[in-house]
Formats: C-alpha cells, sequence, structure tokens
C-alpha cells in the first residue's frame, strides 16, 4: 500500500515538473516573440526605402526600436516645380521624414533661411557646391542640405538667382540616437533623399554627387 503511494507521489511529481516545463517554454517563447517584434520593425523595411531613395541603415541608425514600421514616399510634378518627399513612421510614435524641392534660391539665401548666417551657430558643411548644415539646438536633428541643378526644360537664365534643389529634414518623437550622432544621421538622410530626386530632375550638365558628406564631427 505504502509503495503504491509512494508510486502515485512520484507519478505527480515528474507531472508537475513536466507541466513547470512546458509552461516555462512557452513563456520564453512568448518572450522572445514579443522581443523580436519590439526589436526589429525597422529591420523588416526595405533594403532602400522610399522608392529604392534611402538605405534601411540610415533608417535603423536614426530611429529608435519598434514593433512595426511603415515607410512611403511621394512625388509631385516635374521642372522647376517638382517635390520629393520621403518618411517612415513608426509604432514608437517617432517619425522620420524629409521634402526635397527645386528652388530658385542661392547658396547665401538657403543658409540665412536656415540659419546659418554670420552670427549662428549652425553647423556647416561642403564639398564640391554641395551645402549642408544642421542645427546644433535642435533635439529633432533638424537639416537641410543644397545642390545645384538646372532641371530638364527649364532655361537657368529665367532664375532669379540660381536653380538648386533643397532638402529638410528632421526627426518627429525620439530618436534612437542624440547630438552629434543623431544631426549626421538626419542629414546623411537629407542627402540621400536629394540625391535621388536629383536624378528625378534630370538636371542639365549633371555631375556625379559624392557617395557621403563631410562629417560634423570632423569640423
Amino acid at each position: 500500500m505504502a509503495e503504491n503511494t509512494h508510486t502515485k507521489e512520484m507519478a505527480a511529481t515528474k507531472a508537475s515538473m513536466k507541466g513547470f516545463v512546458v509552461c516555462l517554454t512557452v513563456l520564453c517563447l512568448v518572450g522572445a516573440a514579443a522581443w523580436f517584434g519590439l526589436t526589429t520593425g525597422l529591420d523588416r523595411l526595405p533594403s532602400k526605402v522610399c522608392n529604392g531613395a534611402v538605405q534601411r541603415d540610415v533608417v535603423i541608425r536614426t530611429l529608435p526600436r519598434t514593433r512595426t514600421a511603415e515607410e512611403g514616399a511621394s512625388q509631385r510634378h516635374s521642372g522647376e516645380d517638382l517635390m520629393f518627399s520621403c518618411h517612415i513612421y513608426t509604432s514608437a510614435g517617432s517619425i522620420l521624414s524629409g521634402m526635397a524641392r527645386v528652388q530658385d534660391t542661392s547658396v547665401q539665401q538657403w543658409a540665412d533661411h536656415y540659419g546659418a548666417g554670420t552670427d549662428s551657430d549652425a553647423i556647416h558643411v561642403s564639398i564640391d557646391g554641395i551645402e549642408a548644415l544642421t542645427d546644433p539646438g535642435s533635439e529633432s536633428g533638424n537639416s537641410s542640405v543644397y545642390v545645384p541643378c538646372v532641371p530638364r526644360g527649364v532655361r537657368a537664365e529665367d532664375a532669379s538667382k540660381s536653380y538648386a534643389i533643397v532638402t529638410e529634414a528632421s526627426v518627429i518623437g525620439d530618436g534612437r540616437i542624440s547630438g552629434t550622432a543623431l544631426r549626421q544621421a538626419v542629414t546623411d538622410f537629407a542627402y540621400q533623399v536629394i540625391k535621388h530626386t536629383y536624378k528625378l530632375a534630370e538636371c542639365q550638365n549633371p555631375r556625379t554627387l559624392p557617395e557621403e558628406l563631410p562629417r560634423y564631427e570632423d569640423n
């Protein structure tokens, strides 16, 4: 009788342990799935977002981890009215967006508009006539890039100043990084948007644009 009782107790203990292991395994799988979903939303974006304009790595470097992410782009008009925009929305509430458009503006007008005047604290870099600046006081990494371009079908002499493509980009909400690193990432995003727009504009006497802009931390 005692032997039967012992056998039953052993069986109950084994069943209890088995149930514990099963529950623990389920909890681990659920936790892993939740963590995977939380951290890979940006990784599931296309390798190049916004109609191939921007590399996903730049987006991942800029935005925080998120469960889901959605990207989109739009193009409006052509010639001197061309506009192209790119955005990435995340379920974490952060947004990375940029807009490029053809403008009749000089480098000085552009710099003055975006706060890079003589007495400004704006950080400014340039290479081969391509200009970029960012506001060190902005928590959104607000940045702008200027590339000279006379679009196809437009006469250069019709401009009051000179034709160029200007892009402005920023992060709404939290970024994955901050400070100079965020400003650099947003500027890199803006530059990739402007390079794509440069092709769309079919700029006259086109040239090969540099792979990347000078780093802010080098200045």
